[in-house]
């Protein structure tokens, strides 16, 4: 898996609202909800999405390892042409859907960095309906921000942080951008994200 080059967004500009500890608890609390919800980790499947979902997706399996005998599986599952907005954007190179074996009959957990619209989500369940037939799949997300386009509800939810329109949601892992953080940026902070 290839990393994407360290943010060169600074970070100073915007107001961090979850620091590296902050994180690390929250993925904990997250990893003992997924548990609790799904009966222990047997037959979990996590699916982080590009590019943070990843990152997190094996935090958060890491954190169910250390309190179950067993780790779910974890893979990354890439949505790139199942986008509904591939026409108003720059494309993306494709990358890779990397599973950890067999979904059918698994309960697969997708997971991404934070909820907005809706639409990464949709795409990824698109994207989920071509590989098999999981026996029921849920959303973890670590901020849900609010302003949603489509009915799309996250299953966990590690801060609900709501937001104007304008503003934007950073999350900074170290595994991708060399520190861990989520931020804030309001409109007219200079970064130009």
């Amino acid at each position: 898996m290839s990393v994407p080059p360290p943010s060169t967004e600074p970070a100073s500009s915007a107001r961090t609202v979850l620091d590296a500890d902050e994180i690390a608890r929250t993925v904990t609390r997250m990893a003992h909800e997924i548990l609790e919800a799904n009966h222990g980790a047997e037959q979990l499947v996590l699916l982080g999405i590009p590019t943070r979902g990843v990152p997190l997706a094996e935090r958060i399996g890491a954190a169910i390892g250390q309190v179950e005998s067993r780790a779910p599986r974890i893979g990354q599952l890439d949505i790139t042409m199942y986008r509904d907005d591939l026409r108003n954007q720059p494309t993306r190179t494709v990358g890779r859907t990397r599973l950890p074996g067999d979904i059918d009959d698994a309960t697969v957990l997708l997971v991404d960095d934070v909820l907005f619209s809706g639409r990464t989500v949709a795409a990824a369940l698109d994207a989920l309906k071509d590989i098999g037939r999981p026996r029921a799949v849920r959303l973890a997300v670590l901020v849900d921000r609010g302003h949603r386009q489509l009915p799309i509800r996250a299953d966990h939810v590690g801060k609900n942080l709501p937001t104007a329109t304008g503003e934007r949601v950073h999350v900074r892992f170290a595994e991708t951008d060399g520190s861990t953080e989520v931020a804030i940026e309001r409109p007219g902070d200079g970064t130009g994200a």
